[in-house]
């Protein structure tokens, strides 16, 4: 039987941008979806490095989405809008929002959600698309990378990190990742790195140099932007491609662009949230090709942090901008 769904719910929001103590729990008229789109009563809440950035008011949600920050989320769905095949009505799914994911119930695009396969917990479900999303469209869309050749990414314990380390190696790739500390690089290590440099004691260049017999990788997932671009390129074979999806080390970049010329190198970056929905939906549909079997199989689960319940947003920010967490940190939605 499909429950009845509330007029009111619960969502964790702020008023003004803030550090983690601004946001706290309010109470919010119940989404009515629109044509596409279905209404999912929230179970988990992925959160992420843009949530933290919302909220301390530098990343405004793009137009017509919701100011409540999350960016994914795994629950049923308990209602349908126009157009939208009565079979997904009470199923279980995971999906990439463009916000709103803090809250009991939370619109999301029908072409943007993942069937939840069964001895997935939805904690897990509720922790992948995100990244799952992102890592598949900068690493093998924008980012090319084929098997045998060997990637560098930075914060290699993050959520995007352990992400980027175990879809790379399901696909053939090498890993090298960048870690702070030694006990995060052997986190690392554990999750499937095939080499982690301690970028707090060891220069990452140098280290890049010496474990690929001085080629060089053959693509950069860079997630701090500023001063690192030019160490990256430094880190690059020729024909090397550097992708940039997160700039926590910088906006601006000095680099030198003969060298690029020279070296053949490709830059590039993206941000997923604000685009399309009509490419999010084509991206949904690669992954569901390429990558979901891999999660339907068991081979492909997310690394899990902490959990915290709804009411503990703020926590849960904290512990994220703190830097001690090891994958994926989810709030707890459901009672």
């Amino acid at each position: 039987m499909i429950e009845t769904v509330p007029e009111t719910m619960e969502a964790a929001g702020f008023e003004a941008p803030g550090g983690p103590e601004v946001l706290r729990i309010e109470r919010l008229p119940v989404p009515v979806p629109g044509p596409g789109e279905v209404l999912v009563r929230v179970a988990f809440a992925g959160v992420n490095r843009p949530d933290v950035i919302q909220r301390q008011g530098f990343y405004p949600p793009p137009p017509g989405a919701s100011p409540i920050p999350g960016l994914e989320i795994s629950g049923d769905v308990v209602a349908l809008g126009e157009g939208v095949g009565p079979e997904l009505l009470g199923q279980p799914v995971c999906a990439l929002v463009s916000g709103g994911g803090y809250a009991e119930y939370c619109l999301a695009q029908a072409e943007h959600c993942l069937p939840v396969p069964e001895g997935l917990p939805l904690d897990m479900a509720a922790a992948l698309p995100e990244t799952l999303f992102t890592v598949w469209h900068n690493v093998f869309e924008r980012g090319w990378a084929k098997e045998g050749e060997t990637v560098l990414v930075h914060g290699g314990t993050s959520g995007i990190g352990s992400m980027a380390i175990m879809l790379g190696k399901a696909f053939g790739l090498s890993v090298i990742v960048t870690c702070g500390g030694a006990d995060k690089c052997a986190a690392a290590l554990e999750i499937g790195a095939d080499h982690a440099i301690d970028y707090k004691a060891q220069d990452f260049v140098a280290e890049v140099a010496a474990t690929t017999g001085g080629k060089g990788v053959e693509l950069v997932l860079d997630m701090v932007a500023g001063d690192y671009v030019m160490r990256n390129l430094k880190c690059l074979a020729d024909d090397g491609r550097h992708v940039t999806i997160a700039v926590q080390g910088g906006v601006r970049a000095e680099i030198n662009m003969a060298e690029v010329m020279r070296r053949r190198l490709t830059l590039t970056g993206s941000t997923l949230r604000p685009r399309s929905n009509e490419f999010k939906a084509l991206l949904t549909q690669e992954i569901v090709r390429h990558a979901w079997p891999l999660v339907e199989q068991g081979r492909l689960r997310p690394v899990m942090d902490r959990t915290f319940p709804l009411a503990e947003a703020a926590q849960a920010h904290a512990r994220m901008e703190q830097g001690a967490h090891i994958g994926k940190i989810v709030l707890k939605v459901a009672p």
